[in-house]
């Protein structure tokens, strides 16, 4: 095998297919990176590792074809570190040289036919706007859990009907649920898939500047995939019956206020500073005004009041902080609307772009469980 391709091309492809590697792999073959070039003069990068695969085409000048295995991390490393002038690859004996202008290195290669297939991209389900997935994948993965001990809760519940796209976390303490408008192949879809929260956010950060993702998803199958710019990857889903959030939206509050969204995350920044670990921010709302208050009797505190409306009786309830400036981050609104039934209870934060509510949108939801606290 011999090839030759420009310096940026190999090191942004290598970086990216290497980047779910295996810190130890429980075969060897499986730290490596898969180079294939054919003829036609295109160049396949593949890496998996029996969970998550990727694959990534670019195109390079192939004077002979073939496939190599080399290890993906070295070769990685290799190629960002390479002067930037076109990098000449070519297979010799059980050795791949690299020669980039005065560089030059020397690496072994890896059995190819010890490697595993990778597994073929399900049917194509639809596709969405790379800007807008990236953004409600940022918005939902907040609240998805980090505890490997309970791993439906790292997960996000991915639900399809139609042209609406359903996403939702918890990790117990916080609900986020998100719905996007896509471009469904068929207009009667209907798919339900337990994704991990890490292969969302790897597919936000590294698929959605392509413009538009594709979304491969089967019926009853047990991997998704995503395609995007010459990238693709594919995923294991997660098993096992994800609980019944939705029902925790509550269908009526009897009390809401709106506050401007940006003065209330740096104010609950500000107390925050005194809050210590797992001790709350504690809101009390009255007509016109919130006061946020942290900390009690010989330890620091800290209070601040902000213009608030009110709607129905006085509240006053605490969240833990960072839960609360999640949500809060998470907006992309000018006001943001907190919705209670009872201040033991948990409060639905949405996003509004006027004070009078006119234009309240509920496309994003979070759900933020309370925190009790003494007087």
């Amino acid at each position: 095998m011999k090839f030759r391709v420009e310096r940026d091309v190999l090191a942004d492809a290598v970086t990216w297919t290497s980047r779910s590697l295996p810190t130890r792999p429980p075969s060897p073959v499986l730290a490596g990176v898969l180079l294939t070039a054919d003829a036609e003069g295109s160049l396949v990068l593949s890496t998996f590792d029996y969970e998550v695969s990727a694959r990534s085409t670019v195109t390079a000048e192939v004077e002979e074809a073939g496939s190599v295995l080399v290890s993906g991390r070295l070769l990685a490393e290799i190629a960002r570190a390479l002067p930037n002038k076109p990098v000449e690859v070519a297979v010799e004996d059980n050795r791949v040289m690299v020669v980039c202008g005065a560089s030059r290195f020397t690496l072994l290669t890896m059995p190819v036919e010890e490697y595993p297939s990778l597994p073929d991209l399900p049917e194509l389900t639809g596709s969405i706007d790379g800007d807008g997935f990236a953004r409600a994948i940022a918005q939902v993965t907040i609240a998805a859990g980090r505890d490997e001990t309970l791993p439906l809760l790292t997960g996000v519940k991915l639900e399809i009907e139609g042209d609406t796209l359903t996403m939702l976390a918890t990790d117990r303490y916080r609900l986020a649920m998100r719905e996007v408008h896509w471009n469904p192949a068929s207009p009667g879809v209907s798919r339900t898939a337990l994704v991990r929260a890490r292969t969302l956010s790897d597919v936000a950060k590294n698929l959605s500047s392509a413009g538009s993702v594709e979304l491969a998803l089967a019926e009853g199958g047990d991997i998704i995939g995503f395609e995007a710019g010459g990238r693709r990857t594919t995923s294991l889903l997660l098993e096992g019956d994800y609980p019944p959030v939705r029902r925790l939206f509550p269908e009526q509050t009897s009390t809401h206020t709106v506050t401007a969204t940006s003065d209330l995350v740096e104010a609950a920044k500000r107390v925050a500073l005194v809050a210590e670990r797992n001790t709350p921010i504690r809101l009390s709302f009255t007509e016109g005004q919130v006061v946020l208050e942290a900390g009690q009797g010989d330890d620091a505190q800290a209070s601040e009041a902000l213009e608030s409306t009110l709607v129905g009786e006085d509240i006053s309830t605490a969240f833990n902080p960072q839960y609360l400036l999640d949500g809060l981050s998470s907006l992309d609104s000018e006001f943001v609307r907190l919705s209670f039934t009872h201040p033991s209870k948990p409060a639905v934060m949405t996003g509004q772009d006027s004070i009078d509510g006119s234009d309240h949108a509920e496309e994003f939801r979070y759900l933020l469980m309370p925190i009790r606290f003494g007087a």
